[in-house]
């Protein structure tokens, strides 16, 4: 690969050219992650007949072999097969072993320019490059193993396609988008301590979904868990025996299992928040917002600034009371079915951020926004009435009345607190919602215990929908559904009147503007 060490000009790197034979490991963790993704619809069947299966290594064990031999050989014809070319501001990939796929991709097209370093590339100094386009339902172009300083010519060369060849026509906005002389220079906005993504972790807890995957296994972790206590000398069956213990020892019992659960799923989450954002670096070239992190898997997002679709700011209740805020930048979701859960990878998003630093960035991507100072105005409080009343009144009525009359009473002990907790769930949801519109954006508040704020410019929305139901023409009240590239936005039981006048502002805004929504 001595080309790759050469400039994007040279006559060599016109030539198809091959990756660096390290990309055999990135093929073999990726057909690896595959095969684990499809062991899991298998699980069950694993789980219950495990046994079997050990106990006739002569079935499974040439099964195994044959099954590494062929991970083994795809992960060699993969690499085998893959080429690409850089030539006349076009990148060319050539893939697949028996569906051959031929990617033709100019730069002027591609809206993303992202770098991917897995742990294993980082001694050799390899990255993946990645290149998505607007309106793709799917990841356009990926180069996996480049040298780096190869894979920021290749990028630097992408970012000046765009300046010679713009892909607009709004004059204006283009001026604001050319890129200077001063490019080069990069300006670090903000970054995470590892303190701050301990604090993400705590706040953001995800790991039900780490539990919910461990859900086949429960029966034998319990029993190893038994197993494991029984060897230090602890019964931890007779512990849980609660006949003949009295009320105070069985609520110390029940609140010491809850600590140390929590503390369990806490840690599973810090785990997940440092894998995901450790070393975090948001930093701004010219229009261009850079996204650096990843402890495992380091991930570099550029957005650019017209790409932006609305600004997300995001506080759940821990948030609140530990006065951090979660800040997104939602860019087009056209390539969101690529994202692997844990890493954010096509969104631009600051963890855990202090009032004053989350603040700071939202007022340099839209400096006359108003998020905090503008006078919300709230939802009408029908909302509450066909909530309460017309739904939750008359579901636990019927709960409560069938469970009487098949003479189990004690299930109201869970039913009654169960209705007051949905009941104050809707009355806080009903609180939180309200919106707000000024000369520049759409502002949308909601949330149920923490308090979440959206704000996007009138001329993003590219569809608006008007939803009246039986209810709600009864009052003359209705939904108003704001659609951008980056999803949908409602705003819910409003008077028919304002709803009307919403849509009718914000598509005056969109057709008299003309600006670009990218």
């Amino acid at each position: 690969m001595d080309s790759q060490q050469a400039a994007i000009s040279s006559s060599d790197v016109n030539q198809w050219q091959r990756i660096s034979p390290i990309a055999i490991v990135y093929f073999m963790v990726k057909f690896v992650y595959g095969l684990l993704g499809n062991v899991v619809y298998l699980a069950p069947a694993i789980l219950i007949g495990y046994k079997e299966v050990l106990a006739n290594p002569h079935i499974w064990l040439p099964v195994a072999l044959a099954v590494v031999l062929l991970l083994v050989l795809a992960t060699f014809l993969s690499f085998y097969f893959f080429q690409y070319r850089l030539t006349n501001d076009h990148i060319e990939i050539r893939s697949g072993v028996f569906a051959k796929k031929h990617i033709n991709l100019p730069f002027t097209r591609i809206q993303n320019v992202k770098l991917e370093q897995p742990i294993y590339y980082r001694p050799f100094g390899f990255t993946c490059l990645q290149l998505d386009t607007a309106g793709s339902a799917k990841q356009e172009a990926k180069v996996v193993a480049l040298k780096v300083n190869f894979a920021e010519q290749v990028k630097k060369q992408i970012l000046a396609a765009h300046k010679a060849k713009p892909i607009i026509s709004d004059e204006a906005e283009l001026q604001s988008e050319e890129l200077t002389p001063e490019a080069d220079n990069e300006i670090l906005l903000n970054q995470r301590s590892l303190k701050d993504l301990i604090i993400h972790g705590v706040t953001n807890n995800r790991t039900w979904i780490f539990l919910g995957a461990l859900g086949p296994f429960f029966d034998d972790i319990a029993n190893y868990v038994v197993l494991f206590f029984n060897d230090l000398g602890i019964d931890i069956e007779n512990l849980l025996t609660f006949a003949d213990k009295p009320w105070w020892q069985i609520g110390l019992y029940a609140l010491t299992l809850t600590f140390i659960c929590m503390l369990v799923v806490a840690l599973f989450s810090i785990a997940g928040s440092i894998i995901s954002f450790y070393g975090y670096t948001l930093s701004k070239v010219a229009d261009r917002y850079i996204r650096r992190s990843g402890l495992l898997t380091k991930h570099e997002v550029t957005m650019r600034l017209a790409r932006l679709q609305m600004v997300v700011r995001q506080q759940d209740w821990l948030d609140v009371l530990l006065n951090r805020i979660n800040l997104k930048f939602e860019q087009s979701n056209a390539n969101m079915q690529n994202i692997q859960p844990g890493a954010h990878n096509n969104k631009i998003i600051v963890p855990s951020v202090k009032p004053n630093e989350c603040q700071a960035l939202i007022d340099d991507v839209y400096p006359h926004n108003q998020m905090m100072d503008i006078s919300y105005q709230g939802i009408s409080k029908h909302f509450l009435i066909r909530n309460i009343i017309y739904i939750l009144l008359p579901v636990f009525s019927i709960l409560i009345g069938f469970f009487t009359m098949v003479g189990k009473t004690n299930v109201l002990a869970f039913i009654v607190p169960l209705f007051f907790v949905i009941l104050l769930i809707i009355f806080c949801r009903w609180l939180r919602w309200g919106f707000a519109v000024d000369d520049n954006f759409i502002y949308i508040r909601k949330g149920i215990f923490g308090v979440d704020y959206y704000c996007f410019p009138r001329y993003k929305v590219q569809q608006t929908i008007f939803k009246q139901s039986w209810f709600l023409q009864r009052k003359k009240l209705a939904t108003v559904r704001f659609v951008l590239a980056s999803g949908a936005q409602d705003i819910p039981f409003i008077p028919q009147k304002i709803a009307y006048n919403l849509i009718d502002d914000a598509l005056y805004e969109v057709e008299s503007s003309r600006k670009s929504w990218m």
